[in-house]
């Protein structure tokens, strides 16, 4: 039997993790981490052209270089599986006044999110930026990681409704706690990697930046998993006491 204070505790919890859950696939799913504002296009025609060629090779080309240059000069937004520019609807510069700009979309490949960075982006005979390289990474991995242990979580969760205990509990609050911190360290490992990739890019004139609302709502689910982390691991710990002083009062 559960106390209401600890039953209540639970409930509260679960829909905290439950808001944590849909923030956070919200956000990984949706490119508006990064977000870049540059200046109207001149129109003049060689810079037309090279326009043009950003677009083109935005879409079709795989290099760092060439996506990084495209989402500084053509107002790009910028995700953990995706980047976007915005570009005139007919594809065609100069720009004309009341042309309609539409956003065309590229998705990171599975290789390119574990592919090397260099210090210097385009050169791939240049040194090797290890600590870029594995921020990357991790801001791929940590979310699917903290997913999985708020899944794995609910599965012990369900289990524990089952068997009518509240032990299991305190796993599900350090499943939670585990997952909490992944989701800030998401965050704070694609800022560090922007960071370093704005030092080592040649495009600053160009960069008019701020974080999207896709980072916000991952920074949001942080602080619910640990808040639902909080009172799982204080309901499985506050009950397990009172069993036990209620078992010894039994005995006496």
């Amino acid at each position: 039997m559960v106390d209401n204070r600890y039953a209540t505790a639970l409930v509260i919890g679960s829909v905290l993790s439950l808001l944590a859950s849909v923030y956070l696939s919200v956000a990984v799913g949706t490119q508006h981490w990064y977000q870049y504002r540059s200046l109207p296009a001149s129109n003049d025609a060689s810079n037309a052209s090279d326009l043009k060629s950003l677009k083109e090779t935005f879409i079709d080309d795989v290099t760092e270089k060439s996506y990084s240059e495209a989402l500084f000069r053509l107002n790009g937004t910028l995700g953990l599986w995706w980047r976007c520019i915005l570009v005139p609807e007919n594809t065609v510069w100069p720009q004309q006044p009341g042309v309609n700009m539409v956003t065309k979309c590229k998705a990171f490949t599975l290789p390119q999110q574990f592919e090397t960075k260099f210090k210097h982006p385009g050169n791939f005979t240049g040194e090797q930026d290890v600590l870029r390289t594995y921020l990357w990474r991790c801001q791929f991995l940590f979310p699917l990681v903290s997913l999985g242990l708020v899944f794995l979580g609910a599965l012990i969760g369900v289990c524990a409704c089952l068997c009518r205990s509240i032990t299991p509990t305190l796993f599900v609050g350090l499943l939670h706690l585990l997952a909490g911190m992944c989701s800030l360290a998401t965050v704070c490992c694609f800022l560090a990697g922007i960071d370093l990739l704005h030092r080592a890019s040649d495009w600053s004139a160009f960069r008019d930046h701020s974080m999207g609302w896709s980072l916000y709502l991952a920074l949001i689910s942080a602080p619910l998993q640990m808040m639902a982390a909080a009172l799982f691991i204080w309901a499985a710990r506050s009950h397990r006491k009172n069993y036990t002083r209620m078992t010894a009062y039994r005995v006496a």
